[in-house]
């Protein structure tokens, strides 16, 4: 494909639907998924599959931000009954995060179609890793309907989980860009990490690695009320990591994940210092916002917008990296880490980064670059296995 054709690609719920008996026979069927599993006229997979299989579609079951998307990040999903087809819901987000036997009583078969944003951090995945262990656990076939990777199923980036930092915001030892569809996560949780169900994966048709989500002719439906473009979903996998600190990350604004910053914070210092470093594909202008909700709520910020100029050289994480290590360096007396919340005994920046090393390296004021390739030695070690499971 010529760089800035569109293609419309044929999304996994396609293919099913062409020939629904192929995938699903007459079994009762548990659906996984949420308003943003859409096809290019904007109609949920639930509603397609509901209006082609009728009563077949016995229960739903819900990701984080609930099935048609309306909770905000980190609030407990409930179960209910869904109002459009008035199919029992059941959430997977709350003390609850894989299906139990009693969820699936009227379940024969499990679909799964939730869309990726190609990132570790995003609990989908870990969503999806429970599923197959319910679903091998209790003998139910599952079939996962494939849909791209919007920002590209190439350039995976950064480090690996270490077993010990296993959470919901890192499942298992991916890297935190992954380069994969999550039909193909799919497929390498289920071999390479031994969850071992009966799984199919429904392949796309017309899409290529390369491709950004705006090449696919596919609208940008928001997967979560803060994902809320594809300039978002790009930066994500570095700049999330502002959400271990005390730093908003931008929840709260209109760019959420492009605009990091404190009320302490000079934006144009910080702007100054990461246009210096001459770091591929991206540009910072110093900005200020106030956040509606989340960290500083009601308070001015000074910080920067991260702006991208060349998405295809562009190193998200590396990127996260340096800001994290410029806004340390710069502000020791006022920033600090998030302490670990709740049940858990490591600090959120931890889990993130799947280690505590993060942590350690930049108190001991390592150089990003340096900590960026020790990373990617780790990501060497990961590519020869992410390539058994690629279908594109």
């Amino acid at each position: 494909m010529r760089h800035g054709m569109k293609s419309r690609i044929q999304l996994g719920i396609d293919k099913l639907l062409a020939d629904p008996g192929k995938y699903l026979g007459h079994d009762r069927v548990g659906l996984i998924t949420n308003h943003a599993a859409a096809d290019g006229n904007l109609t949920s997979t639930i509603d397609r599959l509901f209006s082609v299989i009728g009563t077949q579609l016995t229960t739903i079951f819900g990701p984080e931000h609930g099935v048609r998307g309306a909770s905000q990040a980190g609030e407990a999903v409930t179960d209910g009954i869904d109002e459009l087809t008035g199919i029992p819901v059941f959430s997977l987000y709350g003390p609850i995060k894989a299906p139990t036997v009693q969820m699936l009583q009227q379940v024969e078969v499990l679909v799964l179609d939730l869309p990726d944003v190609g990132c570790r951090y995003w609990t989908y995945l870990s969503t999806l890793s429970h599923v197959l262990q319910s679903a091998a656990q209790f003998s139910i076939p599952i079939v996962v309907l494939d849909r791209p990777n919007p920002i590209t199923g190439s350039f995976p980036e950064g480090n690996l989980v270490q077993p010990e930092y296993r959470s919901f915001v890192g499942v298992h030892e991916i890297p935190m860009r992954t380069g994969l569809t999550i039909g193909e996560c799919a497929l390498l949780f289920n071999d390479a990490f031994g969850l071992h169900a009966d799984l199919t994966v429904v392949p796309l048709q017309g899409w290529e690695r390369i491709m950004w989500q705006d090449e696919t002719q596919q609208p940008w439906i928001s997967p979560s009320p803060n994902m809320t473009s594809l300039t978002t979903a790009t930066l994500y996998p570095g700049t999330c990591l502002i959400e271990g600190t005390n730093l908003s990350e931008g929840r709260g604004t209109t760019r959420p994940f492009e605009v990091i910053g404190a009320p302490w914070v000079d934006g144009f210092d910080l702007a100054a210092h990461l246009n210096a470093l001459h770091l591929p594909g991206v540009g910072f202008r110093p900005t200020w916002f106030t956040p509606t909700f989340s960290k500083h709520q009601g308070k001015q910020c000074q910080g920067v917008q991260v702006h991208i100029l060349k998405r295809n050289r562009l190193q998200p994480v590396r990127v996260g990296l340096h800001i994290l290590a410029a806004l340390r360096r710069q502000y020791p007396d006022e920033f600090s880490w998030l302490p670990p919340a709740g049940e858990s005994e490591h600090h959120f920046i931890d889990m993130l980064a799947g280690t505590d090393s993060l942590r350690r390296d930049l108190a001991a004021q390592r150089a990003p670059d340096d900590i960026w390739s020790e990373w990617n030695h780790q990501l060497e070690q990961f590519l020869p296995i992410r390539q058994q499971y690629l279908l594109y």
